[in-house]
């Protein structure tokens, strides 16, 4: 008998290799969790079995990390995830240890294998190539490159990598190089830094490495910042966040400059009338805001450049009095009738 799904929707899980955070589309079934990079992926990169497992939560393992819970297998390895707010972890939670309790009265499922993954050799351990990758000496230089008006510290490029993979005989040739990198993009060891290379990470269901002298990389445990980089978005006052939370949780939005589409965490206050986003992999700054007194909020079918990001349905629009335009997605039909309705109301209601 094939599981039945149980509950779907955006989590922050932790890397199980590195301290990473990434958003990821969590399905939950009755025998195991799945996550996917995005929620059009038809593979998940990667399933947790319930059968055996136990359930933490809250999880304090993290300091400051808030709403955190930990899944630990049968096989006794720890998978976390943290939720946009406590009554979404409590659903999660709820419904998790409904199953696992399934599963230890008897019940059994029968799943075909879904997951689809770059095919590196048996032989390769990344952990080690990733340690080999870093050396002081003989490792991959780290540098300070300047791009648009942007200085990118502790970083180096796509080609650098090949390159180094292919002079020190990890690879026979450059697509055996960009398979490494590639398997090391997606374990999160590599991390994309500028434009050109953040797009090939997001361009599918596997992260795309770039062999390019423009692409910049860093390693996820370096020192990497960037400088000189101003958004676009409105400048943030401590006046906005004065307003009662309304409502709060994950939503996709399309960037005003890429026209891409990632998981950002909202957080709808009234009076004043704002709601503010965030990367709901990092800490309590918000990337942007958008002021709703006046806006104009509706339901849409079709979205500029939606389809090229495989973007389809629950789509909603909000339009500010000065005619900017914002593209959002929710997981469910449901989830977007109420954001719309929840931010009518504070957009009628709030200053």
């Amino acid at each position: 008998m094939e599981p039945q799904q149980i509950r779907e929707g955006y989590l922050v899980k932790k890397g199980t290799l590195l301290n990473s955070w990434k958003a990821v589309w969590v399905v939950l079934s009755e025998d195991g969790v799945e996550f996917y990079k995005k929620k059009t992926d038809s593979s998940p990169k990667g399933m947790i079995p319930l059968k055996g497992a136990t359930l933490i939560s809250p999880c304090q393992d993290f300091g400051k990390r808030m709403l955190v819970f930990k899944i630990t297998t049968g096989k006794k390895q720890d998978h976390f995830f943290q939720a946009s707010h406590v009554e979404e972890r409590e659903f999660w939670v709820k419904d998790m240890k409904r199953a696992i309790t399934c599963l230890e009265g008897g019940k059994k499922f029968a799943r075909k294998s879904t997951r689809r993954s770059i095919r590196l050799p048996d032989k390769v351990n990344l952990t080690e190539l990733y340690t080999l990758m870093k050396d002081q000496d003989d490792g991959v230089k780290e540098l300070t490159l300047e791009q648009e008006n942007r200085v990118f510290n502790h970083c180096f490029t796509g080609a650098t990598v090949v390159e180094w993979l292919i002079s020190k005989e990890k690879a026979r040739n450059t697509a055996e190089a960009l398979m490494l990198a590639t398997g090391l993009l997606n374990e999160g060891f590599l991390q994309p830094a500028g434009d050109l290379s953040k797009e090939g990470a997001e361009s599918g269901e596997q992260s795309v490495f770039l062999d390019q002298t423009i692409a910049l990389y860093y390693f996820a445990d370096s020192g990497f910042f960037c400088e000189g980089y101003s958004s676009d978005e409105d400048v943030l006052l401590k006046q906005e966040f004065r307003g009662n939370i309304v409502k709060q949780g994950c939503l996709l939005k399309q960037g005003h400059k890429r026209k891409n589409w990632k998981v950002r965490k909202f957080i709808l206050r009234d009076d004043p009338a704002y709601v503010h986003y965030y990367d709901p992999t990092k800490g309590d700054d918000p990337l942007g805001s958008i002021h709703l007194r006046g806006s104009v909020i509706t339901a849409v079918e079709h979205v500029p450049d939606a389809k090229k990001y495989d973007i389809d349905g629950n789509l909603f629009e909000i339009i500010t009095s000065d005619e900017t335009h914002y593209f959002l997605q929710a997981a469910t039909v449901e989830e977007r009738k109420e954001w719309i309705k929840s931010i009518q109301a504070v957009s009628k209601s709030g200053k």
